[in-house]
């Protein structure tokens, strides 16, 4: 059986005033329709390049990306993009920015009263039905960011990608997003692929954790099986023997397999440094 979205040998490069850069080498990745995905690794690692070439934003050096039997070449509306940023425009309210967007995917091929309910609909599966009035500027980053999925959702996309998309947000808001997504997620069974650095995050949501290896060259170093069964409790899994294997797991290719070692001047070189300081002060 193939897979609905195929990431095949997927090569990156990027030119610069030094030469090539390669930033993704040979990345491969099946997903099933409506698995929850997981990118995590060390910043430089590639995640978001991934996410852009799915996404139709960067077009892969060499390899590609087949969706549903269907060759990924330029952004589409099956494929919708939650950011870090909520990304809202501040002068419509949040009704407005969800409309825009479905203005945007479905032209005039639904009614007038058909286009307002499925707004209120979208708006309503991520709990701000209440404030659908109100602008960017005077709701909270956490309720931006659900119009922001609400907006996402509304577009009906078959794949939705989300780029640390509570990476701003603080421990009890993030915890509460989390839970909508999951809710959302059991509703309607979205295809999700999700860039986190959050260990907690990637076990609690995914039903995959594709941990990448350091950039440069980077690709796909371990895929993580999450089979802990749904619907999931933060609470409960805190004692979960399996969830603290996975958490573990992940921990352990982060730390150990793939740690990243700064390097820290030695007592000499810093020295030296200091004293080319001096020397150009003394020539100023």
């Amino acid at each position: 059986m193939s897979a609905f979205l195929d990431i095949s040998h997927i090569d990156m490069t990027f030119p610069t005033p030094k030469g090539e850069f390669t930033a993704l080498k040979d990345v491969n990745l099946q997903i099933k329709k409506g698995e929850f995905i997981s990118l995590i690794g060390h910043s430089g690692c590639g995640k978001s390049t991934v996410l852009n070439v799915v996404a139709g934003l960067h077009q892969a050096t060499s390899g590609g990306v087949i969706l549903n039997k269907k060759e990924v070449k330029q952004p589409g509306p099956e494929r919708a993009v939650v950011f870090q940023n909520h990304s809202l425009l501040p002068w419509l309210s949040a009704y407005q920015n969800v409309e825009l967007a479905v203005k945007q995917v479905f032209g005039n091929s639904k009614s007038k009263a058909e286009t307002k309910e499925w707004i209120e609909h979208n708006l309503k599966l991520v709990h701000m039905d209440h404030a659908m009035d109100k602008r960017p500027d005077e709701i909270s980053g956490g309720m931006k960011q659900r119009v922001g999925i609400a907006r996402a959702l509304a577009m009906e996309p078959e794949v939705l990608l989300m780029d640390e998309p509570f990476g701003a947000l603080d421990a009890l808001t993030r915890a509460h997003m989390q839970d909508s997504l999951m809710e959302i997620q059991n509703e309607l069974n979205n295809t999700v692929i999700m860039i986190t650095h959050d260990v907690d995050e990637a076990v609690l949501l995914s039903d995959k954790i594709v941990m990448m290896t350091n950039g440069p060259a980077a690709t796909v170093g371990e895929i993580l099986e999450v089979n802990l069964p749904r619907p999931r409790n933060r609470l409960a899994l805190a004692e979960d023997s399996e969830y603290n294997r996975l958490r573990s797991a992940v921990l352990t290719f982060l730390y150990e397999k793939q740690r990243k070692v700064e390097v820290i001047p030695t007592a000499a070189k810093t020295e030296a440094k200091n004293s080319e300081d001096d020397s150009a002060a003394a020539s100023a």
